[in-house]
């Protein structure tokens, strides 16, 4: 299905960008385009004329053709409806959310959007007239959105119990997602899984720590694999594996699957159970402190939000009960908005927009089919991207070359100076391949220690956290939003145990490092 925030790519005929977004058509290493736009990606050497078009790639061409027509399908009126504009799904036609709601979500991402179907779902028959569940996004297109501008992956190798965990019951929930998220009389949900397995790989400085993480991961019920130099050049041939001591093959629930496709259907069903959602930005709380006597109280309830309306200074009030802050990258940013007491938002979220780059590129002679999810030694990731020869990659900056995030402009040279070189020493196929595009998104990247903030706020009562899971929040998006329903509606996480990833560790400045950050 068709991701809006990032370009559509059909082989052979260029890029269908995003609304908002301009597309930049034609780069080069050394800055000056080709004609026509297209990037030679080899300084130095003549360019290598395209294969002939295989089945591969009019099989491919047409999946594309049809996801971009059930994409417009779902989101174009239909016709008679009366409707003048459009309408993204789930948001019902007054643009105004109502006056009251019993839980406000902020964030209509893939964590909130999950959070909201789980409210829905274990409330069962608690109340007579249903839970009213109001998710508030302030993006409706998704063009800044984290969920659309991920790589797509999912995994099991990480360093931390909490974090596989996450990751099984996410892999178990997209095995079977047309059993939770199915709605009647619509086409069955395909995200278009790719099994095709994380490769992690370790030089010899980091090969014991390497296989720790591996031992610990089967014990957890993960199934991963080590394999030696000699063994990894036998599976994947070609590799450059010279510098390489040990690496980490996931077997299974390991891959990529489209993020817009699992972001809508969480939005469609939640939609069909009550859901409400409204476009517009909270930026004001009205608390309990606001009617203390006393001058610092230890604790508060927020008592209602303030929607401001898309591109106006106008806002509705909207009272609630329970407020879930699933803001993503600005959810550290929520949390100093206006009403809110300073003194019990400490210590702050730490939570920050941070931006990263993803290329995109054809490499008609690369590893083609056998392309796992590959973590390089040196940071940088690639994986396959579809059937023709296509991939797509980036790579982390280290922390003094963090790119300024007040815009989501790409910069090429990285690619070039940084991404590039890791590649083709990598993979030696790769020195020439070709770029076809770019983009950048963010990760809500916790500064304190990369994992996710999830649970009630220790004094303002009545909010919940489910953000900063710096990087891998598309793929624990359905053990989190669980988790955080069972708090709200139970009391207790009853699924998961993930009481460490709450605030307590923030307020005894005790990180909960998770190493298998990429």
């Amino acid at each position: 299905m068709l991701r809006w925030g990032r370009a559509l790519r059909v082989p052979g005929l260029g890029e269908l960008g995003p609304p908002g977004r301009a597309r930049e058509p034609g780069w080069t290493p050394g800055g000056t385009p080709e004609p026509g736009g297209i990037p030679a990606w080899a300084p130095g050497r003549p360019l290598r004329t395209a294969a002939p078009r295989s089945s591969d790639f009019f099989r491919e061409l047409g999946q594309t053709l049809e996801r971009m027509a059930q994409t417009l399908r779902d989101q174009l009126p239909a016709a008679g409806s009366g409707e003048r504009g459009w309408i993204p799904p789930g948001t019902h036609p007054d643009p105004r959310p109502p006056d009251e709601a019993d839980v406000v979500v902020v964030g209509g991402g893939v964590v909130g959007w999950s959070v909201a179907y789980w409210l829905k779902v274990l409330e069962g028959r608690r109340r007579r007239h249903g839970m009213r569940v109001l998710v508030v996004e302030r993006d409706p297109m998704y063009s800044r959105a984290s969920t659309v501008l991920s790589a797509g992956g999912i995994r099991q190798q990480f360093s931390l119990r909490e974090n596989i965990q996450m990751s099984r019951f996410s892999a178990s929930f997209l095995r079977d997602i047309n059993e939770y998220l199915g709605v009647p009389n619509e086409p069955p949900i395909d995200i278009q899984f790719q099994p095709s397995g994380y490769l992690f790989l370790a030089s010899p400085q980091n090969a014991a720590a390497l296989e720790a993480n591996v031992q610990f991961q089967r014990e957890e019920g993960a199934q991963v694999t080590l394999l030696s130099p000699t063994q990894l050049k036998a599976k994947f041939p070609w590799m450059n594996t010279e510098d390489v001591a040990v690496a980490s093959y996931g077997l299974e629930d390991e891959g990529w699957f489209d993020p817009w496709t699992l972001l809508n259907a969480f939005r469609r069903k939640a939609t069909s159970l009550g859901v409400q959602s409204c476009s517009g930005e909270v930026r004001a709380f009205v608390t309990s402190a606001n009617y203390m006597m006393t001058p610092a109280p230890s604790s508060a309830r927020i008592k209602c939000v303030h929607v401001y309306m898309p591109d106006s200074l106008e806002y509705q009030p909207v009272t609630c009960a329970i407020v879930v802050n699933a803001a993503g990258a600005w959810a550290g940013k929520l949390l100093e908005a206006e009403g809110l007491p300073r003194g019990l938002c400490r210590p702050p979220l730490p939570i920050q927009p941070r931006k990263r780059y993803v290329f995109t590129w054809h490499c008609p002679n690369g590893p083609g089919l056998s392309c796992p999810f590959l973590i390089d030694t040196s940071g940088a990731y690639f994986r396959r991207d579809g059937f023709a020869g296509n991939y797509l990659g980036g790579m982390s900056p280290p922390e003094e070359e963090e790119p300024d995030s007040s815009d989501l402009s790409v910069d090429h040279d990285y690619f070039q100076e940084q991404v590039w070189p890791r590649l083709a020493q990598r993979v030696p196929a790769f020195e020439s391949l070709r770029v076809q595009g770019s983009w950048a998104g963010y990760y809500d990247y916790n500064t304190f220690d990369q994992n996710g903030v999830l649970g009630q706020h220790p004094r303002l009562e009545n909010l919940f956290l489910a953000a900063g899971f710096s990087g891998h929040g598309l793929q624990h998006a359905p053990a989190a939003g669980r988790a955080v329903a069972e708090l709200v509606i139970k009391g207790r996480y009853e699924t998961l145990d993930l009481r460490r990833l709450g605030w307590d560790r923030l307020v005894d400045g005790e990180p909960l490092q998770e190493h298998g950050v990429v």
